[in-house]
């Protein structure tokens, strides 16, 4: 056996890789050689972790520095774990990081949660001599696993964070990667002409930029999260372009995603939280038990059909709020009531659009009209009963950012 096969980073990998497979739908070989040739803990120097409980504002965490000591053997966990790593804070310098407690400030970057991952690039059906950038790659590290198996020269990466696309290059060069990270707009796809193969999108939107799709080459794979006001309902849309031409694009329920895009504004319970606990509403029947949190084909739809609605997982029984509104659902314990208040009948609109979801055949999947990718993009549930149809918002206009 190699050397380098009984290092402890290396037995982590290969830990990491054997959970993957058992659990997280490992199942491509070349993906499985990039896992365990990809030095992790190059690409994820240091790593922070949330130490204040569910609600504190601000958060408190705690900056892990890998080469000290005292944090080596928790970050070597956490970064080959399945969980997100978190790397930088709005505004800080990446060259100046100070290990111990922090408070405040939104995380801006960070990896993605491990299963997500290995699910993302299995759909991208990458192959060696595939040219692949990716949209957002954060501190690289799929962008390290894409490059290790499409081959030298072929994967990049395009970065809105300057000082992030600095770091993950500069990392990339350790491991011996040739994958370029250049800074620019993620939405506007990559700065080089032409079209690609693969591309991937490390960001989430709430439609597809224009960009992206001019950009994808007679059989290739454009893959990205559509992200709601809902941060619990994300939903993956693979687009897919035919060798004459054609798009064909279908969004399939998560749960959950990547980041969502600079700007991009989610619904929060949280400031309705204690007037709920106090007030739950008035109660009334209601023939709906409260949808199981996986079926994910109804709560996308949801999602955009009951829009301005966000749940609270904190709550013991299904709640959602309309923050904007000042209303409110709290389903109850299995006895055929429901709660409301407010001057929205959130859970009515909920049976709504359930008897719609049911109408339409359950579906699980949907079809995205991406034709005209800069005019509207409809969804529909495919051929058939088109009762749940609608049009994905606009891109959120950003200073500096793509319309």
């Amino acid at each position: 056996m190699p050397p380098e096969t009984r290092t402890p980073t290396a037995v982590r990998r290969a830990a990491m890789v054997r959970r993957l497979e058992t659990g997280g739908g490992l199942t491509d070989p070349r993906l499985r050689e990039a896992y365990l040739s990809v030095r992790r803990e190059v690409l994820l120097p240091h790593a922070y972790v949330r130490v204040s409980g569910p609600g504190a504002d601000p958060i408190g965490r705690r900056l892990l520095d890998g080469s000290h000591p005292d944090d080596h053997e928790e970050w070597l966990e956490l970064i080959h774990s399945d969980e997100s790593v978190l790397l930088r804070r709005d505004g800080e310098r990446l060259d100046a990081l100070v290990r111990g407690p922090v408070t405040g400030r939104n995380m801006t970057s960070m990896s993605t949660y491990g299963p997500a991952t290995v699910e993302a690039l299995q759909d991208m059906l990458l192959e060696p001599g595939q040219r692949y950038p990716e949209l957002g790659p954060g501190p690289g590290v799929s962008l390290a696993l894409a490059a290790a198996v499409t081959g030298p020269g072929l994967a990049a990466g395009v970065e809105r964070d300057g000082p992030m696309a600095a770091f993950a290059q500069r990392n990339l060069g350790r491991l011996g990667l040739d994958a370029a990270v250049v800074r620019g707009d993620p939405l506007e796809g990559h700065p080089d002409d032409g079209t690609f193969d693969r591309i991937r999108s490390g960001i989430g939107v709430p439609r597809v930029p224009s960009a992206r799709v001019a950009q994808l080459a007679p059989g290739g794979r454009l893959l990205t999260t559509l992200v709601t006001r809902t941060p619990s309902r994300p939903g993956q849309l693979l687009v897919t372009r035919t060798g004459a031409g054609r798009l064909r694009a279908v969004l399939t329920g998560r749960p959950r995603g990547y980041r969502s895009m600079l700007g991009h504004r989610w619904l929060s319970a949280v400031g309705h939280r204690a007037r709920v606990e106090e007030d739950p509403g008035i109660a009334r029947p209601t023939r709906l038990a409260p949808p199981p949190d996986d079926a994910h084909g109804f709560w996308l739809a949801a999602a955009s059909l009951v829009g301005g609605v966000v749940r609270d997982f904190r709550a013991g029984t299904m709640t959602l709020v309309s923050p904007e509104d000042d209303s409110w659902a709290v389903s109850g314990p299995g006895d055929g009531t429901v709660r409301v208040h407010g001057p929205r009948d959130v859970w009515g609109e909920v049976e709504d659009a359930r008897a719609r979801w049911v109408r339409a055949g359950r579906p699980v999947r949907y079809a995205v009209d991406v034709a005209d990718a800069a005019g509207p993009q409809t969804v529909t549930p495919g051929p058939g009963p088109r009762a749940l149809t609608w049009t994905l918002p606009p891109l959120a206009a950003v200073p500096g950012q793509s319309p």
